[in-house]
């Protein structure tokens, strides 16, 4: 477990995908490659970040890791996988949150993209230089980000 203070003050636990945390899980970040780009969404308040959201009633973690990823984007995945969770202690209370890995097979237009503007395609030195600017969200500011990345780098052959 890796712990740490994000950009908001609050403290989180980071599992890897081998250790297991007894917390409903509601929530799901999808980090997307596409080709040779990272696939983000232009949040509207936040701005650009990975997509995810709320898991819905009945939905598996999976489910609404896709239906995110459709709904943010347009994308549809050809692979996912778990990265870790997160559990963030916030002035709220807690709330844990699944990462996965997502391959994006296409992306299609569909004229509404919910509470984003739609997809944004970087590079990986757009990702590493440039998401500390004004123009991206909190969510890529913090160590959850950078550990996950990490995580990825070490899996041969994923991305």
């Amino acid at each position: 477990m890796n712990e740490f203070i994000d950009c908001n003050g609050y403290k989180v636990q980071f599992f890897d995908e081998t250790e297991e945390i007894n917390d409903a899980i509601k929530h799901v970040l999808i980090i997307c490659k596409f080709k040779e780009k990272w696939l983000l969404t232009n949040h509207k308040s936040r701005g650009w970040e990975f997509p995810g959201g709320k898991v819905e009633k009945g939905e598996t973690l999976e489910e609404a890791a896709n239906r995110e990823v459709w709904e943010e984007t347009g994308a549809i995945l050809k692979n996912l996988t778990t990265i870790g969770t997160y559990k963030v202690y916030d002035a709220k209370g807690t709330f844990s949150k699944k990462v996965f890995f997502g391959v994006v097979d296409h992306i299609e237009s569909t004229g509404n993209y919910l509470e984003t503007n739609g997809p944004v395609l970087i590079d990986e030195h757009q990702l590493q230089q440039e998401r500390f600017q004004r123009n991206y969200s909190f969510i890529m500011k913090d160590q959850v980000l950078d550990i996950c990345l990490a995580k990825l780098n070490t899996k041969k052959g994923v991305y």
